[in-house]
């Protein structure tokens, strides 16, 4: 085996599972990181005495790679877990909703939600319950659903407008970053079957209790120096050769193994073409953008940790104001997914239209203190039809190089769950290929 450490490309999520899993094997590991942190889209900011994360980011029970990932990078206390799947639903009108699972096992646990969801006419409740009993007899693997788009799938299920607005949407957005009538039905199925149509707690719902800064950052570079690995920030790796080997700020080092871990374009550019003849293909993969909309308020507007809105520009709303240690007032923090409408206006614009719809939801006499915008252009990449045929598995053709991130073919989404799953899969195979010798 040689001396020459694993080198891992990019500190995001995958980068950090792949750097953790290969630390607690024994094998030596660099990562490298262009950025002075670590994170990936993930990370924090300070802005006027707060702790800012550039946007919202919760994961569910059925996370099981990125919990364990939790589990060795995050201190006690440090998320948040729902004890039962619960979530309200506002609208600007005042009318409201909730879905809350019964104490009954899955796929049976959520049925009285709907059936009780006063967002939904009675008759679309009953259509909606018969379409989540359609939904869980898809294979999400089945190549013919990455061909049809979960809006045109949902119509002809019985879903009219009002019912695709005040339910489907509400999950299809935020875990796809795209409105159904553009999501690729294989991945949407995965995000139903799996969370809400599957064990009863799987949708429960967790968050962070502390920045993402200090979760995925701070955090998950102590984890992989604890297991000797080293991390390297502010070094720009600009291509993959043969040995393998990397060419980080212009010097070649040497490594036993290379995974590239960065975001799908990025990872092209630096993948030579005859170990990864397809890297056009999954370099078009597209992208999709992600808005946070940021507000301070001189008093608290609301007591809900979060809520899901329809029929509003907001989309999500958070309540911030612990996580990023004000001591006066809210801060509340608007997740819109799918921002395409939103992600070239400037902050002016995006402010006519947000504060006052906050004031909808949430009447008062609170006065503004501050308002201000983060955008993801690229936050994930584009999970439209078609989009599963083109990502790639972590094999590459030159033993020892592997790639990693959400975007490969995970079988999940582009979530966080799916990056933490595709560095573990890259790590696999490193120990394999080291182990062996041989080409995986």
């Amino acid at each position: 085996m040689s001396a020459a450490p694993v080198a891992i490309v990019g500190g995001g999520l995958a980068g950090i599972a792949a750097a953790v899993a290969l630390g607690e094997a024994g094998l030596p590991v660099t990562l490298y990181e262009a950025r002075p942190r670590l994170g990936g889209a993930t990370h924090s900011f300070r802005r006027d005495g707060l702790t800012v994360d550039n946007g919202q980011h919760v994961f569910l029970r059925c996370c099981t790679a990125y919990r364990g990932l939790l589990d060795r990078i995050a201190g006690p206390g440090q998320v948040r877990m729902q004890d039962r799947f619960d979530v309200r639903v506002l609208t600007p009108e005042g009318r409201s909703g909730r879905l809350r699972r019964a104490a009954l096992p899955g796929p049976f646990h959520m049925m009285p939600a709907i059936a009780a969801y006063a967002l939904l006419s009675p008759a679309d409740r009953l259509r909606a319950v018969r379409a989540s009993a359609a939904l869980t007899r898809l294979d999400p693997a089945d190549p013919a659903l990455d061909r049809v788009d979960l809006g045109t799938w949902l119509a002809a299920h019985g879903q009219r407008a009002p019912a695709r607005e005040a339910l489907w949407e509400l999950f299809t957005v935020a875990a796809l970053n795209v409105a159904s009538g553009e999501a690729a039905l294989g991945p949407a199925a995965k995000v139903f079957q799996t969370a809400l149509l599957g064990r009863a707690d799987a949708a429960d719902i967790g968050v962070p209790a502390v920045p993402l800064g200090v979760l995925h950052g701070t955090g998950a570079l102590a984890a992989i120096r604890r297991r000797g690995g080293e991390v390297r920030l502010s070094a720009k790796v600009t291509a993959v050769e043969r040995g393998p080997a990397i060419v980080v700020d212009g010097a070649r080092v040497a490594a036993s193994a290379v995974i590239v871990a960065t975001p799908h374009e990025q990872a092209a550019r630096i993948t030579p073409r005859d170990a990864a003849p397809d890297r056009d293909r999954w370099s078009g993969l597209g992208a999709g953008p992600i808005v946070n909309v940021h507000v301070v308020f001189d008093r608290p507007v609301t007591a809900l940790p979060f809520a899901a809105v329809v029929g509003s520009p907001v989309q999500w709303v958070f309540d911030k104001t612990h996580v990023a240690g004000l001591d006066r007032g809210q801060y509340l923090t608007v997740s819109v997914s799918a921002a395409s409408r939103w992600i070239d206006l400037p902050v002016a614009k995006i402010q006519a239209e947000f504060v006052p719809a906050l004031e909808q939801l949430f009447p008062g006499r609170a006065r503004l203190i501050d308002f201000f915008v983060t955008k993801e252009r690229r936050a994930t990449f584009r999970q439209s039809p078609g989009s599963g045929a083109l990502r790639p598995r972590a094999a590459t053709r030159w033993p020892g190089l592997y790639l990693a991130g959400a975007w490969t073919n995970t079988g999940w989404p582009d979530t966080m769950e799916g990056a933490v799953r595709s560095g573990l899969e890259a790590a696999r195979l490193v120990r394999r290929h080291l182990r062996q010798g041989i080409p995986t």
